[in-house]
């Protein structure tokens, strides 16, 4: 009500005017009003609108009939508004609506004022706050101008119908205290009533109005039932720490366990941190305290650096699987500084892994990795591009062992390895008048190895120089039909080679190497300079891509590699594995395809297969979202490969969506399938009801999943959520319509 006050202001400030001059000539003006409607106006951009308006005896002024009253984008209608100057006394008769922006609706039957609108009565009061929270009250003063004083309140986000029935839900209370400096809301003597039905009774209440972005306070709780945790409950409490940072503190007290979990936000000026985390008392372990604490933060610098860093931290590797914070197989915690800019790349990082699977002992992974990138682009005057790039690259594991014992892999033990690399290339581009397009290059690159701890199975230091060149020729063609359906093919071959050969040192960062239609056509298609694609090779493919004016993209990609001979290790085993698909002479073929549709279906697809077109590899991903369906699905496929410490085949099934069969209702449900193992691997479902002052959530999972240090495991959750009270609107679809 204090912009009520505000715009009342203006518009008295014309009636102020009137009153100081003679009554003979505010009768005049009366009489020559005639029947078209009053406008009066005033410097400060305020306007008084009436069928009437009369200026009586005894300064008073009566405005009547369809008046308004607009000032700063604020809009005041009544049925007639009535001033005494001696007294100051403002009286309107309603039936009244204010509207201030998209904010604030004030309804009411009639209202009793000061001049300054700072105090006064309004009777049959109704509140909109954010077309959201209605506040309806027998009646409403307001004080000081900033506070309004609501009696026998009700208060509801729900859709009220003139059919007698209740709302879903309210609040019921015997006085209301609105704050509207502080945005706040004070119930005294409140109840939550369930279809008029009282659940629940507080004698004090405090929420924020939905015009505040964040307040302190509880946030709604969330009943939580776990084979493995027990029978519990969640309830997050928020706390406004300033304009720029909050924690949230969310006791999760079940039958078997005593957890504190806390999410803690800062934004600064250049940044900014986001801090979880829990601590735990349970009876799952022998350990009296459990917890876990994950941090992330990222800050730009001066001259165009950005600093980022990412902590991830666990009592022990179990913890984030029994209480479902993550399902990630290793934690990694890094810190990072770099610069991108057009034609530079810096980059320098600290990595820490932890595994968490009881197959992966932390002692032989490589846990500690040190990182620097340098890549400059220079562009000479005698054509070309000129590419310089300097890595510096060093991992250390926690072992001091040279070999682990006759069980284990000679080449995975305590040895810690530290490596240099430069190189240079030059690239070079033509086109010619037939279309076809030819790109040659040319480089040179140095690597430097120092291995501590690698046994008497290679060597300690190693030095490389590797010359490479390579020449790519593309002919992209183009034709469109009378449809306007849009055809591309592009045929593309490229003869490459590679100096050198690899030398006497463990294979540490190309253990897995993965062959796409992003590497198809490069030189070398492992992932790290301790091994190269040696020798004389060959890729060929070609491309076929379809767009149809009305929304239909179809692409299509086949490829192939050849080389001269086999890459071998320098003891004469292959160095590429079974299922990479470049293990022989001729790699495995290549096919890649997507279909889009304007429906919102997605289908992509991917494999590699041998001469007998059995699939070593493959994989496919399908989804369609609409406005009532969000469907995914996946599946993989790789074949048993022991290079890549895989026995058996893996084959899985993963399937995610959800549907919207009715206005108010959602269901979701995920699955995900080893069809290999023929067993499930997870599984979950959930219903939702959601309309303009609710939403309730149930869901359901089940984890199959059994190891020495994961159990399987069962959860439900029950989340109510009365919507009304965020910044967040609810979607227009979910709002009830009132039915005549």
């Amino acid at each position: 009500m204090n912009r009520l006050a505000l715009l009342f202001a203006a518009a008295l400030a014309l009636i102020a005017a009137p009153l100081v001059a003679p009554v003979g000539a505010r009768a005049q003006g009366a009489e020559d009003s005639g029947a078209a409607p009053s406008r009066v106006a005033g410097g400060d951009g305020a306007f008084l609108v009436a069928d009437d308006v009369r200026l009586m005896p005894d300064d008073v002024l009566v405005a009547t009939g369809n008046v308004e009253v607009i000032h700063e984008g604020r809009r005041l209608q009544a049925n007639s508004i009535t001033y005494d100057g001696e007294t100051e006394h403002l009286s309107i008769e309603g039936p009244i609506t204010l509207r201030e922006g998209e904010t604030t609706l004030i309804l009411a039957d009639d209202a009793e004022l000061d001049r300054d609108m700072r105090n006064g009565l309004l009777t049959g009061a109704r509140v909109v706050l954010a077309s959201q929270l209605q506040l309806a009250a027998n009646a409403m003063t307001r004080v000081e101008g900033r506070y309004s004083q609501l009696y026998k309140t009700a208060v509801s986000s729900c859709r009220i119908c003139e059919t007698g029935r209740p709302p879903l839900w309210q609040i019921r209370s015997r006085r209301l205290i609105h704050d509207e400096e502080e945005r706040q809301l004070y119930f005294h003597d409140a109840q939550l009533r369930v279809l008029d039905v009282p659940v629940f009774y507080l004698p004090r209440l405090r929420l924020p109005d939905p015009t505040l972005e964040r307040a302190t306070g509880f946030l709604f709780p969330t009943i939580y039932n776990s084979s493995l945790l027990g029978f519990g409950v969640k309830v997050p409490y928020f706390i406004r720490m300033g304009d720029h940072r909050d924690l949230t503190l969310t006791p999760f007290l079940t039958t078997n366990t005593r957890t504190l979990e806390f999410r803690y936000r800062q934004a600064f000026v250049n940044g900014g941190i986001s801090i979880l985390g829990a601590v735990s008392n349970d009876e799952l372990t022998n350990d009296e305290i459990r917890g876990y604490m994950f941090a992330e933060g990222s800050f730009n610098l001066r001259n165009d650096f950005k600093l980022t860093f990412d902590l991830e931290v666990a009592s022990d590797d179990s913890y984030l699987y029994d209480y479902n914070y993550t399902f990630k197989d290793r934690l990694d915690s890094e810190i990072a500084l770099e610069r991108v800019r057009r034609d530079e790349f810096i980059r320098g990082s600290a990595t820490y892994f932890h595994a968490l699977r009881a197959r992966d002992p932390n002692p032989t992974l490589a846990s500690l990795v040190g990182r620097a990138d340098y890549e400059r682009r220079i562009y000479p005057g005698f054509g070309g591009e000129l590419r310089f790039s300097a890595q510096a690259h060093s991992h250390r594991r926690s072992s001091d062992l040279n070999i682990d014992g006759p069980d284990a892999d000679p080449w995975a033990d305590g040895r810690d390895v530290t490596r240099f690399s430069l190189s240079a290339d030059w690239l070079r581009n033509w086109t010619f008048g037939s279309g076809l397009l030819a790109e040659f290059r040319a480089g040179l690159a140095a690597d430097s190895f120092h291995i501590a701890q690698s046994g008497a199975l290679s060597s300690s230091s190693a030095a490389q120089i590797t010359p490479s060149t390579s020449m790519r020729l593309r002919w992209p063609l183009l034709k469109r039909t009378q449809t306007g359906v849009t055809h591309l093919i592009e045929p593309v071959a490229q003869l490459s080679w590679v100096g050198g050969s690899n030398l006497d040192i463990p294979n540490d960062e190309n253990t897995r190497v993965e062959f796409d239609e992003g590497n198809l056509f490069a030189v070398s298609r492992f992932s790290g300079p301790d091994r190269r694609e040696r020798g004389l090779n060959a890729a060929y493919g070609i491309q076929w891509t379809r767009l149809a004016p009305k929304g239909w993209e179809t692409a299509l990609a086949v490829g192939q590699v050849v080389r001269d001979e086999q890459e071998l290790e320098p003891t004469g085993i292959p160095s590429l594995s079974r299922s990479s698909g470049l293990r022989d002479e001729f790699s495995d073929v290549l096919l890649a395809g997507q279909l889009r549709t304007p429906g919102g279906f997605i289908l992509t697809g991917r494999g590699l297969f041998d001469e007998n077109f059995e699939a070593n590899k493959a994989e496919a991903r399908a989804s369609w979202r609409n406005y009532r369906t969000s469907l995914s699905a996946t599946y993989i496929w790789l074949r048993n490969d022991p290079f890549e410490e895989r026995s058996g085949d893996l084959s899985e099934w993963s399937i995610d969506g959800s549907y919207r069969f009715a206005r108010h209702w959602t269901a979701d449900a995920n699955w995900r399938y080893d069809v290999a193992r023929d067993l499930q691997v997870n599984s979950g479902i959930g219903l939702t009801y959601t309309n303009e002052c609710v939403e309730v959530a149930l869901s359901a999972s089940r984890r199959f999943t059994n190891s020495s240090n994961v159990e399987p495991t069962t959860d439900i959750s029950l989340t109510v959520a009365l919507r009304g009270f965020s910044t967040t609107t609810s979607e227009s679809s979910f709002t009830r319509a009132c039915r005549n």
